[in-house]
C-alpha cells in the first residue's frame, strides 16, 4: 500500500492568540493559584503585627578645620565631599552612637522585659535589634538626613529617632571640642617657642647695633639710609645724561667745523655761533667787494680808489680769519670744559655709591635681624589672637554642625504592613505565578494541541476535527448539531482515496480512550445516512464495546466466522439506522489469539468488499496489542484518532510509525474531543456549521436532512473521482 508523501514541516510561530489559548485552557490552574496566593497574601497581611515609623530630620555640615588649618582669622571652608553622607550613615550605625542610645534609654532592660521574658539583653544583641529598625536616607539635593525608626510602639519609635539624632549631635560636638582642645594645646606650645625665639633675636640685635656703632635714630629706622637717596641718584643720573649729550653734540659740531676751509666756515659759522663781530666783518667785506667791483668798471687797477678799497678787503679777510680761529678755539675750550665737568660728576656719583654700598653691607645684618624680629613678633601676635579665639569657641558649643530641623513625632497610623499594597502585590504575584505555572505546564505538556502540531509533527493531513462531548449520531439523528463534523470527515476521507475500490477502513489509536469506537460508529452512521451500504466490524476481540453501544448481542460475531463456525450472513446484524449493519466481535477462545492474521480473515474482507460500499473496523490500541497492526496491513485505508491533550506526542508518533512499518495505507488523522469554547481556532471546523444550521427554520433543516440521506450525495462524490 502506498503511504502518503510527507510534506515539509511548517515553521512553528507563536501568535498572540496562542498565548491567549494557553490562558483559556489553563484558566483553572491560573484561577486556583491566583486565589491561593491572594488568600495567603491577605491572611499574612492581617496576621503580621503592626509597625509604626517616626522620622527625625537633621541638617549636617562637614567638619571645618579652623584650628589646624593655619593662623587665618576666618576658618577655611571645606570643599565638597562625595563620601560625607555615606560616612555619616556609617557613623550613625556604629557602636559609638548606638551604644549611647542604648545606654540613655536603658534598652537592654526594657527590651529584655518586652521581648525576652525579663532577661536583660547584651548590648550587642540590643544593637542588632536597633540596627534592624533604623533606616537612614538623605533628602535629595540637600544636606538633610532623615532618621527613621520602626517599632510596634509609636511612642518608642519617636523616642528612638530623637535619641539617635541627639547621640549623633553630641558625638559631633564632643569630637569637635576634643579637636579644638588639642589644637589649642599645640598652639600654646608654639606660642612659648616663639616667645623664646623673640627674646634670643632681640639680644642678637642689641649686640649687632653696638658692634656696628648704629645710633638710636639709625636703629629706629627700618633700614640703612644712604647719602644718595633714590631721588638724588635719579637727578644726578639725569644731569649726567644731559651733560654727556651736550658734550657729544658740541664735540661733533666742533669736529665738523674743523673739517671745513675758511671760505666754508665764513658761510656756516654765522649760523652756528651767534657772534656779532664776525657778522659785522663779513658784512663790511661784502660791501667792500661790491664797491671794488664797481670801481674796476670805471677805473684801472692802479687807481688810488681801487688800491684803497683793495687794501681794506685784505685787512677784512685777515680780521675774519682771525675771528674764525678765535671762535673755533673758544668752542674747543667749551668742549673740554664740558668733558671735565662730566668726568667730575661721574666720579662723584660713583664714589657716593661705593660708600653707600660699603656702609649698607656692613649694617645689613642688623637690619635683617631687626626685620626678622618684627615678622616673628607679628606672627606671635596673630598666634596669640588665634589662641584666644579658639579658647572662646571651645567654651561655646558648636551646634551649627548638626541641627535638628524636624524632630520625630509620635505616629498615629501604622506603616507596616501596608495592607492595600501587600494585597495588591499578592494579587499581582498570584496572577503572575498562575500564568507562569500555566505556561510551564503547557511547556511540559507534549500532547497534541493544534492542527499545526499534528501536521508539523506527523507530516500527515488532518481529516477531521471532532468537538468535545459528542454523542452517537444514530441516537441523535441526522439533524444532530454534531453530524456536520463527521460529514466533513466523510468528505475528506472520500477525497483522500485514490481508487473507489479502497473501501475497507480501520480506525486505530495509540492508547485507550481516545474515541476511536465513537468515531467509527458516527462515521459509519454518516456514510449510511448518505445512502451507502455500510458495515461496521468490532475487531477489538479482547475488549469489545460496540455491541453495548448498539445494544445488540455479542454471542455471534467475527470470531465465529474466523473459526469457521458460522457464515457471514449469520453473524451480520442490522441496526436501527438504515443501510448500516454491524458485525460483533464474538467470543474469543484463549487458544485463538492470532486469528486476525489468518487467511480466513483476508477472505472475509474480500467478500465484505463485494457486499458493502464501506466497511469500518474498530481495533484495539495499536501500542497495546498486535491486532491493530495486523488489521492495518490487511485493510485498504488506516485512519488514526488522536484525542486532544491526552497522550504525549512521542506515543502517537510511535503509533503512526507502526502503521507505516506494517505497510498500512495511512490516510490521515482525526483530532477528537476538541474543546471549542477554549480553542477558538477550532471553531471554524465545526462551530460555523452549528451556528448556520440552527439559525434556519425547521423546514430548511428537514430538507437538508433528506438531501443528506439520498444516495445522490455519495454518487456526486464518486463521480468526482
Amino acid at each position: 500500500m502506498d503511504s502518503p508523501n510527507p510534506t515539509a514541516s511548517p515553521e512553528a510561530k507563536l501568535h498572540f492568540l496562542d498565548y491567549w489559548r494557553v490562558i483559556r485552557i489553563r484558566k483553572a490552574i491560573i484561577i486556583t493559584v491566583f486565589l491561593i496566593t491572594a488568600i495567603i497574601a491577605t491572611a499574612v497581611t492581617f496576621i503580621l503585627p503592626e509597625s509604626y515609623s517616626s522620622t527625625c530630620k537633621i541638617w549636617v555640615e562637614n567638619e571645618v578645620n579652623d584650628t589646624a588649618g593655619g593662623l587665618a582669622p576666618t576658618p577655611a571652608q571645606a570643599g565638597y565631599d562625595p563620601y560625607f553622607i555615606q560616612t555619616t550613615f556609617e557613623i550613625m550605625n556604629s557602636t559609638l552612637i548606638l551604644s549611647n542610645v542604648i545606654q540613655s534609654l536603658n534598652l537592654n532592660v526594657e527590651w529584655g522585659k518586652k521581648y525576652f521574658n525579663g532577661e536583660t539583653l547584651k548590648t550587642t544583641e540590643t544593637m542588632n535589634i536597633l540596627r534592624g529598625r533604623l533606616a537612614l536616607a538623605p533628602v535629595r539635593n540637600t544636606k538633610i538626613i532623615s532618621i527613621t525608626v520602626y517599632s510596634d510602639d509609636p511612642k518608642e519609635a519617636a523616642r528612638l529617632a530623637n535619641a539617635v539624632a541627639d547621640a549623633y549631635k553630641s558625638y559631633r560636638i564632643n569630637t569637635r571640642r576634643e579637636i579644638s582642645e588639642k589644637g589649642i594645646e599645640v598652639l600654646e606650645n608654639q606660642y612659648l617657642d616663639e616667645s623664646n625665639q623673640i627674646q634670643q633675636a632681640q639680644q642678637q640685635i642689641d649686640v649687632l647695633r653696638r658692634s656696628l656703632g648704629i645710633t638710636m635714630d639709625q636703629a629706629d629706622a627700618q633700614g640703612y639710609t644712604p647719602s644718595l637717596t633714590t631721588e638724588m641718584l635719579q637727578s644726578l643720573h639725569q644731569q649726567m645724561i644731559q651733560n654727556e649729550t651736550a658734550y657729544v653734540d658740541q664735540s661733533n659740531q666742533l669736529a665738523q667745523l674743523k673739517s671745513f676751509d675758511n671760505n666754508k666756515l665764513r658761510d656756516v659759522l654765522p649760523n652756528v655761533v651767534n657772534d656779532g663781530a664776525l657778522v659785522d666783518l663779513l658784512a663790511k667785506l661784502h660791501d667792500a667787494q661790491q664797491q671794488i667791483g664797481t670801481l674796476k668798471v670805471d677805473y684801472p687797477t692802479n687807481n688810488l680808489n681801487v688800491t684803497r678799497v683793495q687794501s681794506l678787503i685784505d685787512t677784512l679777510n685777515r680780521q675774519i680769519d682771525d675771528r674764525i680761529a678765535g671762535i673755533l678755539s673758544s668752542l674747543d675750550s667749551q668742549v673740554s670744559s664740558k668733558k671735565a665737568a662730566l668726568d667730575a660728576l661721574t666720579r662723584s656719583v660713583d664714589g657716593a655709591k661705593a660708600r653707600d654700598m660699603n656702609e649698607s653691607a656692613q649694617r645689613q645684618p642688623y637690619y635683617n635681624a631687626k626685620r626678622d624680629l618684627e615678622q616673628l613678633r607679628s606672627m606671635h601676635n596673630l598666634l596669640y589672637t588665634k589662641i584666644e579665639a579658639e579658647k572662646l569657641e571651645a567654651v561655646i558649643p558648636k551646634t551649627t554642625m548638626v541641627r535638628v530641623t524636624d524632630p520625630a513625632e509620635i505616629p498615629t497610623t501604622p506603616v507596616k504592613p501596608n495592607k492595600p499594597v501587600n494585597i495588591a502585590l499578592g494579587l499581582v504575584f498570584g496572577l503572575v505565578m498562575g500564568i507562569g505555572l500555566a505556561f510551564f505546564i503547557e511547556y511540559l505538556d507534549t500532547s497534541v494541541k493544534t492542527i499545526d502540531d499534528v501536521e508539523r509533527t506527523f507530516q500527515a493531513p488532518v481529516l477531521g476535527v471532532i468537538p468535545q462531548n459528542i454523542g452517537y449520531l444514530m441516537d441523535e439523528g441526522s439533524e444532530s448539531k454534531h453530524a456536520e463534523a463527521y460529514r466533513v470527515l466523510r468528505t475528506n476521507l472520500l477525497f483522500t482515496r485514490k481508487e473507489e475500490t479502497l473501501n475497507t477502513i480501520v480506525i486505530v489509536s495509540a492508547g485507550a480512550g481516545e474515541g476511536k469506537s465513537t468515531t467509527g460508529i458516527n462515521l459509519a452512521t454518516v456514510f449510511a445516512q448518505a445512502g451507502s451500504r455500510v458495515l461496521i466490524v468490532d475487531s477489538d476481540l479482547r475488549r469489545p464495546t460496540l455491541h453495548k453501544l448498539l445494544k445488540v448481542t455479542n454471542n455471534l460475531g467475527l470470531t465465529n466466522y474466523l473459526l469457521k463456525q458460522n457464515t457471514i450472513a449469520e453473524i451480520v446484524q442490522t441496526t436501527n439506522v438504515p443501510n448500516l449493519d454491524f458485525m460483533a466481535s464474538g467470543k474469543l477462545p484463549n487458544s485463538s489469539m492470532g486469528i486476525l492474521g489468518s487467511g480466513q480473515m483476508k477472505e472475509m474482507i474480500a467478500e465484505l468488499k463485494q457486499r458493502y460500499d464501506f466497511i469500518f473496523f474498530d481495533s484495539p490500541p495499536i501500542l497495546g496489542v498486535s491486532d491493530a497492526s495486523i488489521l492495518a496491513s490487511e485493510v485498504d485505508l488506516v485512519m488514526q484518532v488522536i484525542q486532544y491533550r491526552r497522550y504525549p506526542q512521542p506515543m502517537t508518533i510511535r503509533a503512526k510509525q507502526m502503521i507505516e512499518k506494517v505497510g498500512g495505507n495511512f490516510v490521515g488523522i482525526v483530532l477528537n474531543n476538541i474543546n471549542m469554547s477554549q480553542d477558538e481556532g477550532y471553531y471554524y471546523y465545526s462551530g460555523y456549521y452549528h451556528d448556520y444550521y440552527y439559525s434556519r427554520n425547521p423546514s430548511e433543516q428537514e430538507a437538508d436532512a433528506k438531501a443528506a440521506q439520498t444516495p445522490a450525495g455519495d454518487t456526486e462524490i464518486k463521480q468526482k473521482y
